[in-house]
């Protein structure tokens, strides 16, 4: 699919730019409820407080979770923690994954029935392997046709996610991406390489924010 690039330079600045995207996109929006799906990691966290900080009306926000690790509450691994710290303190209602469950295909059927039918905006990062989400390479999830799926253990955990069907709900992807160890696998997303996972993820439109170390290989070793 097509992606609308925008750059940044430091990765504190494609974070802030990632928010204000995800202001203006959702910013005159008439519904009594907007819906955003975020992942998590380190890259998104300055964008996080930047939202928490500038953002008005996040009582009207439901914030789901893209995925979540299988930790225990309040473990340093949940994407949770983040989330909640600063756009649930802010007043967002955030819809969090019970990855405490030990049935994890029932948490996963659970949450399944709690998404909306679309979402205003969904927020992905990238890995330098090509994935996104939890959809992981060589990954039975990549297949599931369901909503919300658990995977196998990846980096020392299981998670639960959201699949490419869920994602395809989105209205706008915003892509935030920073550091140039993911320049290969922006370059090949930006390429629509399939063979990655993020690849083949499709949604109504997508909006890449990235920072000039992640876009190396799409601008040059000399910018």
């Amino acid at each position: 699919m097509h992606h609308e690039l925008l750059e940044a330079g430091s990765a504190r600045d494609a974070a802030h730019l990632a928010a204000s995207v995800l202001l203006d996109l959702v910013g005159d929006h008439e519904a009594s409820t907007v819906s955003v799906a975020l992942s998590g990691g380190s890259t998104p966290a300055p964008m996080f407080e930047h939202l928490a900080a500038t953002a008005t009306g996040l009582d009207r926000w439901q914030v789901f979770q893209v995925d979540e690790r299988v930790a225990p509450p309040g473990a340093p691994s949940r994407n949770l923690n983040a989330i909640e710290a600063t756009l649930g303190a802010a007043g967002a209602q955030v819809v969090a994954m019970q990855v405490e469950d030990e049935d994890l295909e029932v948490a996963a059927s659970a949450y399944a029935r709690l998404l909306p039918p679309q979402f205003d905006v969904v927020h992905l990062g990238i890995g330098s392997d090509g994935h996104t989400a939890s959809l992981i390479p060589g990954d039975a999830v990549l297949e599931d046709l369901r909503l919300v799926a658990p995977t196998a253990p990846y980096q020392g955990h299981r998670r639960l996610t959201l699949t490419y069907a869920a994602l395809a709900r989105a209205k706008v992807l915003v892509w935030l991406v920073a550091g140039d160890d993911k320049a290969g696998a922006l370059g090949r997303l930006l390429a629509g390489d399939e063979a990655i996972p993020a690849g083949r993820v499709t949604a109504g439109r997508s909006i890449v924010v990235a920072d000039h170390s992640a876009l190396a290989e799409v601008l040059g070793t000399g910018r």
